[in-house]
């Protein structure tokens, strides 16, 4: 039972992360109105930088179908790792209210890790 959960929470973490690498390279969702002004300015300052915003929607797509195989799932968590501290990064400095999402997305990438903490041992060994 616990893999069952396990494999449709990472389907949907996937899923959840090929979404928002797309809509990095096709704007198919509308940017909400009413977010804080600093996060305003960090997001025209991150545009200004043109390379970043396919990097980081290439690593979300990436990362997302990586963890969508079990065979490639901690490659995939590695991947989006470093997309997963800007999150938490964004959201501890200037939006606070994204707070408890970003948790529980945290939380599935810690279960993902945590589930595949055997493969990363060849890494630091």
């Amino acid at each position: 039972m616990k893999l069952k959960i396990y494999n449709a929470i990472c389907f949907l973490f996937s899923l959840l992360l090929i979404n928002g690498g797309l809509n990095k390279f096709l704007n198919y969702m509308p940017v909400p109105e009413n977010l804080p002004e600093a996060l305003m300015k960090d997001n025209q300052a991150i545009m200004e930088i043109s390379w970043l915003m396919p990097l980081v929607g290439f690593a979300e797509i990436i990362g997302g179908l990586l963890i969508l195989l079990p065979k490639t799932r901690a490659v995939g968590a590695l991947v989006i790792f470093p997309v997963m501290v800007g999150v938490l990064m964004v959201h501890l400095t200037v939006a606070p209210e994204g707070l408890p999402i970003a948790f529980v997305i945290w939380s599935i990438l810690f279960w993902i890790i945590w589930e595949n903490r055997q493969k990363y041992l060849v890494l630091i060994g």
